[in-house]
């Protein structure tokens, strides 16, 4: 009789914890939502921030702060205050792709496992593009790398850093195509853009949006794109698949939750996310920044971090790369 009354006890705790959470979420938020981007203000990550931040306050009916948090470490430090934060929905993260899904494998020190966050949505995706400077005497991929392998070692690159987006583009290429260059990183896309206008590095995978008026003034040269299909802004330069076959890489701006925040929470968020994204006025104001609006579900991100992680760990391994 004592077990079966404990049981029952057990049974209607676990009935009102589970009614109170979900009246609690419905109820979600009563509060300003600070959402933290670990990168400067100004950039293309922290505009498509701003515009979630947007459809946010118009779905959910409270103020939401962008917080801009830059710090060291790639953005680990802004990542690592949300992932420590309280799991309520109250403070959520809008971070690159590769914050999620490999920064434990380039820094397998660190002290959180970015995994762990919950997925909310991923907000727009763009691919990596290759630049060079001017007077490269290079035009396209294929004469690259004929030109890389006469000059074996006298190429350089540079990078926004150590494990970023532009090392691994290169690493990637290098692989595929057998060439050997010298990696030059920079703490940033903007001081790596200098140098490539100044000469004083001969290659850069970079991104369009930053790069698209210096391309067209001459001042940089666009060799080709990592996507999987040719650029809307310069249909007439190709992928680097159409030389490498296989080869890709972009990044996309997602947003996340601390670990442990409830599902029903994060679903409310991606809503309205994903509502306001297909809006024919915010989604061109996405696409004029020269990216793939997106607004996905949290599932749909879970499988762009595997699928990122499944792309990049292996090479990231295999060429040593490594972030501490």
């Amino acid at each position: 009789m004592a077990y079966r009354f404990l049981v029952r006890v057990w049974i209607t705790a676990a009935v009102l914890i589970g009614v109170a959470g979900a009246a609690w979420s419905q109820a979600y938020p009563t509060r300003p939502i600070t959402l933290v981007v670990p990168l400067p203000a100004g950039g293309t990550a922290d505009v498509l921030a701003r515009i979630a931040a947007e459809q946010m306050r118009n779905g959910l009916g409270q103020t939401v702060v962008v917080e801009n948090r830059p710090g060291g470490a790639g953005g680990l430090v802004g990542a690592e205050s949300v992932f420590k934060a309280q799991p309520d929905g109250y403070t959520l993260l809008c971070a690159p792709q590769l914050t999620f899904s490999v920064a434990n494998v380039l820094n397998p020190k660190l002290s959180f496992n970015t995994r762990a966050f919950e997925p909310v949505s991923v907000l727009a995706a763009y691919p990596a593009i290759l630049l060079a400077k001017p007077d490269l005497p290079v035009a396209t991929t294929a004469e690259l790398i004929s030109y890389a392998k006469a000059n074996p070692g006298k190429l350089n690159y540079g990078s926004q850093g150590i494990g970023q987006i532009g090392h691994l583009f290169m690493a990637q290429f290098m692989h595929m195509s057998k060439v050997q260059m010298v990696h030059v990183p920079f703490r940033g896309s903007a001081p790596a853009i200098t140098a490539l206008i100044s000469g004083q590095i001969d290659l850069l995978p970079d991104l369009l949006p930053v790069t698209k008026g210096l391309i067209e003034s001459g001042k940089i040269k666009l060799l080709a794109t990592g996507g999987t299909q040719r650029l809307k802004a310069f249909p007439d330069v190709p992928t680097l698949a159409e030389t490498l076959p296989g080869f890709e890489a972009d990044t996309w701006m997602g947003i996340v939750a601390p670990p442990g925040t409830p599902k029903e929470i994060t679903a409310k968020i991606s809503e309205v996310i994903g509502k306001g994204f297909r809006n024919p006025e915010v989604n061109a104001r996405i696409a004029a920044l020269h990216v793939d609006p997106l607004g996905t579900t949290p599932q749909e991100m879970a499988e762009l971090i595997r699928r990122s992680a499944d792309r990049w760990s292996p090479l990231i391994q295999s060429a040593g790369i490594k972030f501490e």
